[in-house]
């Protein structure tokens, strides 16, 4: 029985439903989920129009290399594109990355007016939480599983069927 985790163990892993109606295009909510930051981010048909375009300057485009639940497919990094689903927390040594938007982001990366920068050491990533190249992180943000559970909750942390 010693063996066993608490309530308070069990209830700090458990999946969490996150209301996301009130987010327009554009906007970013951070909920914790095993003591851990997640985004939710909703995107605009233009940031979503720009994801392909990426590809040439990210180290990992296709997601190989790095922590995501397998029906997570494509550019977007996501089982429903118009948002994404992150843990944010960069992968290089933990810092949490500040979302640039509104042009903000061309600043770090010439030719893309959103993503994401870690102050701590300069890392950058996509707005689908892709690395680009040459930076000390050496994998994108880690997506966790997750579930829409219809066109305003989602509950984070338990696997959605495969699609």
């Amino acid at each position: 029985k010693s063996w066993n985790p608490s309530a308070k163990a069990r209830a700090a892993g458990a999946p969490v439903e996150v209301d996301f109606s009130k987010l327009q295009p554009g906007q970013q909510m951070t909920v914790l989920w095993q003591k851990k930051p997640v985004w939710i981010l909703r995107r605009t048909q233009e940031t979503l129009a720009t994801l392909a375009s990426n590809r040439d300057h990210l180290a990992d485009p296709d997601s190989a290399q790095s922590k995501q639940p397998d029906y997570i497919k494509g550019d977007a990094r996501s089982s429903n594109p118009e948002y994404l689903v992150a843990v944010g927390i960069c992968t290089h040594l933990g810092c949490s990355p500040q979302h640039l938007k509104d042009g903000a982001f061309e600043e770090v990366v010439e030719g893309v007016p959103d993503g994401f920068f870690c102050p701590c050491h300069g890392s950058k990533f996509d707005m689908a939480g892709r690395v680009f190249q040459n930076v000390p992180a050496p994998l994108n943000l880690v997506v966790p599983p997750y579930q829409f559970v219809d066109d305003n909750n989602i509950i984070i942390g338990s696997e959605a069927e495969a699609v």
